[in-house]
């Protein structure tokens, strides 16, 4: 950190001799990159600080004679020579992309070098902040009245790590700000977009309304309606980019509409046989991308020209959702399991999940329950169907 070179090259070879015993860096290759990797990260800051001092010649001389032997990352080495011709300091740290001489730098230095070094030898950054936020991040899973939106104050129960979080009963929306009566009859389901800033609901009276959220007034105001719905709609999901919603119909229908919720705009429909039946969906990653699926044995993987790109045979779903590795789908079927489905590797696998019943999901609960045309939209961004 005091900028003092020859006891920093002195301090990473001593790091050398644990380096060869690290579980972790038992690849002699995978070694030898880390050992030139942090040389040429400390020889580059060297580098920088020697021009940005006037120290042209010094400069020089270590590009010469330390950093370009290395043989690494030479692509870097020679945008570090073209530094030689920038006419102040100012220009240099611009076209270095780099904070400039001092302790700021020099920390950031650290906290790179830190990153190739096993636990063993050095913490990782950060790690004690790493370690309560996970703390945090665990309590609020187990916090009954947990409300994302004072995320803010997630510590402790009032921003204090004297005590461990829980959020009072209080705390959880419990005010009406707004009745939502448009629909003509039972209201089924509603979804707000990954964004916050659009709800979708969906009705047996055969339409989706979307509507735009007021993030200072937390209410909401409608902007379209989607119709041409053969049947009662059942389910909706967001894509991820939330600018499309999938709609799904009752178990009667055949084929699923994608519209373009920016524009109102119907973007295709996936209808495969007369025999089919879609009642739930999720997106990949890309919003490019969805599966689809029912109760009747379909189980496709389309994309938004409305074409099935691939289908797995007799899986009767209940449920879809996409792991973040993106390739991963996971489906609840009527076995009382959830499987894991990789359509490119055609490869399926069990999950492990609680013995008995799986949960259905809105779109398979019997339409017998008591609903009303009315929507009520709770503080903040939470809804309740009446």
């Amino acid at each position: 950190m005091d900028g003092e070179w020859a006891k920093a090259d002195a301090a990473l070879g001593e790091l050398r001799t644990m380096l060869d015993d690290a579980t972790s860096l038992k690849v002699p290759h995978r070694r030898l990159f880390v050992d030139i990797e942090m040389r040429f990260l400390l020889l580059e800051q060297k580098y920088l600080e020697l021009l940005e001092s006037g120290l042209a010649m010094e400069a020089l001389t270590c590009l010469r004679s330390q950093v370009t032997p290395l043989q690494h990352n030479m692509e870097r080495v020679h945008q570090l020579s073209s530094l030689m011709f920038m006419s102040n300091p100012e220009e240099l740290r611009s076209a270095a992309h780099w904070s400039g001489q001092g302790k700021e730098s020099r920390k950031q230095l650290m906290d790179r070098l830190q990153h190739f070094l096993p636990p063993s030898i050095m913490l990782p950054p950060h790690r004690l902040e790493t370690l309560i936020l996970q703390a945090v991040e665990q309590q609020k899973t187990q916090c009954s009245y947990h409300n994302s939106y004072s995320d803010n104050q997630v510590l402790g129960s009032g921003g204090s790590l004297l005590m461990d979080h829980s959020c009072p009963p209080n705390a959880f929306p419990g005010t009406t700000t707004q009745v939502l009566s448009d629909h003509c009859d039972e209201v089924w389901i509603a979804r707000f977009s990954p964004d916050g800033t659009k709800l979708a609901t969906g009705s047996k009276d055969s339409t989706v309304i979307i509507w735009e959220v007021d993030p200072e007034s937390l209410t909401v105001t409608r902007r379209f309606t989607l119709d041409g719905h053969s049947y009662g709609v059942v389910y909706l999901a967001w894509s991820p980019d939330s600018s499309k919603l999938i709609v799904c119909l009752q178990e009667e229908a055949a084929e699923l509409m994608v519209w373009d919720t920016e524009r109102g705009e119907q973007i295709c429909k996936v209808s495969n046989s007369p025999d089919d039946s879609l009642t739930c969906a999720a997106w990949h990653k890309d919003s490019r991308r969805f599966v689809c699926g029912g109760m009747r044995g379909q189980f496709y993987q389309c994309d938004l020209n409305g074409q099935i790109l691939d289908s797995w045979e007799g899986v009767r779903v209940q449920c879809l959702a996409i792991q973040n590795d993106g390739k991963t789908v996971l489906a609840s079927d009527t076995h009382h399991r959830i499987r894991g489905y990789h359509f490119e590797e055609v490869q399926d696998h069990n999950m492990p999940v609680p013995a008995g019943p799986l949960p259905r999901t809105a779109q398979h609960r019997r339409h017998k329950e008591v609903h009303r045309t009315a929507v009520t939209v709770w503080l903040p961004y939470k809804v309740k169907i009446k």
